[in-house]
């Protein structure tokens, strides 16, 4: 049976986040926000990093389980892109707080997940050594986070999308072409 009071407060702090920066965001505007004491609080929490760290761990576990398997490259980083148009406040929110450390993490972990599903999908087929596949992903990876990381940089202006597919149709056959170098290698 799911907690009702920790789901009070995450949703408390979510709408919080919305309406306002992290560090205007107190433990007392949460539980006022949701209608419970301190003590519920803190029985749940330790602090509100606590809270954000779990409420991040949790959304990038989402993120991970709805795309299991993903057919490009462009797919990994419209998933990463899709999540931050839905949470644009709170995202910039915790962006430009002292927490950017934990939310950079996370997208870190995204990054690394959509992208291990992708290669791991695409190099079922193709012996590769594992230190050119940790390799790669760890390229793909860097590619995805930095690519995400400017964009919310810049303010996540509309129109990424299209830019993605530009960047995806420019570098096409690139991963083949790695692949391919990794099993001539071999």
């Amino acid at each position: 049976m799911p907690n009702f009071t920790k789901t009070a407060i995450k949703q408390a702090f979510l709408k919080l986040l919305d309406e306002r920066p992290l560090k205007q965001i107190t433990v007392k505007d949460i539980v006022e926000e949701c209608g419970i004491n301190r003590n519920s609080f803190y029985y749940h929490f330790a602090d509100i990093p606590t809270l954000l760290e779990e409420i991040i761990t949790e959304e990038a576990a989402r993120i991970i389980e709805e795309h299991p398997s993903v057919d490009s490259i462009e797919d990994c980083l419209l998933a990463v892109i899709a999540f931050g148009h839905e949470n644009r406040r709170a995202i910039f929110h915790i962006y430009h707080s002292v927490n950017r450390e934990m939310y950079e993490y996370y997208l870190w972990q995204v990054s690394e997940a959509v992208v291990t599903a992708y290669l791991d999908l695409l190099l079922k087929e193709h012996p590769i050594a594992e230190n050119d596949r940790r390799l790669i992903i760890q390229f793909y990876k860097c590619v995805c986070f930095g690519l995400t990381t400017e964009w919310i940089r810049n303010g996540m202006p509309d129109g990424i999308e299209q830019d993605l597919h530009r960047i995806c149709e420019l570098k096409s056959g690139s991963v083949e072409e790695i692949i391919r170098r990794s099993a001539m290698k071999a």
